[in-house]
């Protein structure tokens, strides 16, 4: 019982990431690639000029976008996701898949407008409610819609843990 009040008392701005990479709403769309490639990331929050939350962009917006055919689009299992998260791309298949991309297509553009966020005083059993009922692995922590942390599956599995 003593466990579960401090689980309870947990609240996301305890146990956020601070430092959210975000990406613009008005870059390029190649531009976008590029970043998530030298970043090694595979989705960010994209946020407007004066730093608030717009939407979510991921590496199968881009994919969707640049219609390359390399990606079967209507199959959603895990193994799919996880295949294409640890495949290796060589040099020339990475610059195909940039030179894929139409040079003149937005982030606003192909991100996704619907955002999973919560308050920062959001209790922890709460984010992780929505998590489970929106089948999501990652919340972002907003305080008047500005981006001030994200949250993932690992996280509170780190604070249940402990």
């Amino acid at each position: 019982m003593n466990e579960d009040y401090s689980l309870q008392s947990v609240t996301a701005a305890q146990i956020m990431t601070h430092k959210v990479i975000s990406v613009p709403y008005d870059w390029a769309v190649d531009r976008l690639a590029r970043f998530f490639t030298d970043k090694g990331i595979s989705g960010a929050p994209v946020v407007d000029e004066s730093r608030r939350l717009v939407g979510v962009v991921t590496l199968s917006d881009i994919v969707r976008q640049a219609g390359s055919g390399l990606v079967d689009m209507k199959r959603r299992d895990e193994e799919f996701y996880s295949s294409m998260l640890d495949a290796e791309l060589s040099e020339e298949d990475m610059r195909a898949f940039h030179e894929s991309i139409d040079q003149s297509v937005l982030v606003s553009d192909i991100m996704t407008p619907m955002v999973f966020e919560v308050e920062p005083d959001t209790p922890l059993v709460k984010v992780a409610e929505a998590m489970v009922k929106g089948r999501i692995h990652r919340v972002l922590v907003t305080e008047g819609r500005k981006l001030k942390g994200i949250i993932s599956v690992l996280d509170i599995l780190k604070v249940m843990t402990d």
